[in-house]
């Protein structure tokens, strides 16, 4: 920011380095769970424009020092590391020949350093009322309503913070052997599986779309549903009555069983119908 001819540093830049930098052990211990398994894929390298699988597992290559970049593929920056290293694994490619950097930068970096800023732009609301409230402003933002993902990407401050962020993890884990640094990440990566396999399990299952062949079936048992009075979800014991109702509306079993799932029922109501049919 330039007010008139003074300089004035970018104070939330600033904030979001400390706060970064206060984050740092949090970062390098989730940077060594991301490099859980690396050392379990197979390792390629870019030959005269071609992909070639060389027959043994980055680990395999790492354990005995022997080089995981070749150099037709990588970044620049991480090009003197260290044979079988951490950065040298980061600058080896995968199968698509996509470079291992990349993937760390947009499963790691990127949403730690939102969130890195998101604590920040937090913290500034509580403790730096009045120069986030400027801030606001001079972004354009409603202090009532601002986003603060929104104020991020107006004022553009992740990209300088995921470099720093890359430049910490180098430092702190860029010359060490890839093994040691899967090891040091294992517990960490057991608690992120974890928490991936809960959240999976949280998400409701999308519902099943009916079969066309049973779509005209459908709408006659929905029907058949609601002329009959039944009550829904239909309980358990009025599986008997549902069965009638829909047979009379001149369903084959087969599509009986077929629109069950798409019907209002509750817990062990198609068992129940299935039994009668059987």
């Amino acid at each position: 920011m330039f007010p008139g001819t003074t300089y004035e540093p970018d104070w939330f830049g600033l904030l979001g380095r400390e706060v970064l930098r206060e984050r740092r052990a949090a970062l390098i211990a989730e940077a060594c769970a991301w490099s859980v398994g690396l050392s379990d894929r197979p390792h390629h390298l870019r030959l005269r424009g071609r992909l070639v699988a060389t027959g043994s597992t980055i680990g395999d290559r790492a354990a005995h020092g022997q080089p995981l970049s070749g150099e037709e593929d990588g970044r620049i920056e991480l090009g003197d590391a260290r044979p079988g290293s951490f950065q040298d694994a980061l600058n080896a490619v995968d199968a698509d020949g996509v470079v291992f950097a990349d993937r760390f930068d947009r499963e790691v970096i990127e949403p730690f350093v939102h969130e890195t800023c998101v604590l920040a732009a937090d913290r500034a609301r509580r403790t730096r009322p009045a120069q986030w409230a400027e801030l606001l402003d001079e972004l354009g933002e409603d202090p009532g309503q601002a986003d603060p993902a929104d104020v991020l990407r107006a004022g553009e401050w992740e990209e300088p913070l995921r470099t720093e962020a890359e430049h910490l993890v180098l430092a702190a884990l860029g010359r060490a052997p890839l093994l040691e640094v899967e090891s040091e990440g294992l517990p960490l990566s057991l608690v992120r599986a974890a928490e991936a396999t809960a959240r999976a399990a949280a998400e409701p299952s999308p519902a099943r779309e009916p079969d066309e062949g049973l779509s005209g079936a459908l709408f006659l048992a929905l029907a058949a549903v609601r002329e009959a009075g039944l009550p829904t979800p239909v309980p358990p014991d009025g599986a008997g009555r549902l069965l009638a109702v829909l047979l009379e509306q001149g369903l084959e079993p087969g599509e009986v069983t077929g629109v069950l799932p798409h019907l209002p029922l509750a817990e062990g109501t198609a068992g129940r119908v299935r039994d009668l049919l059987s």
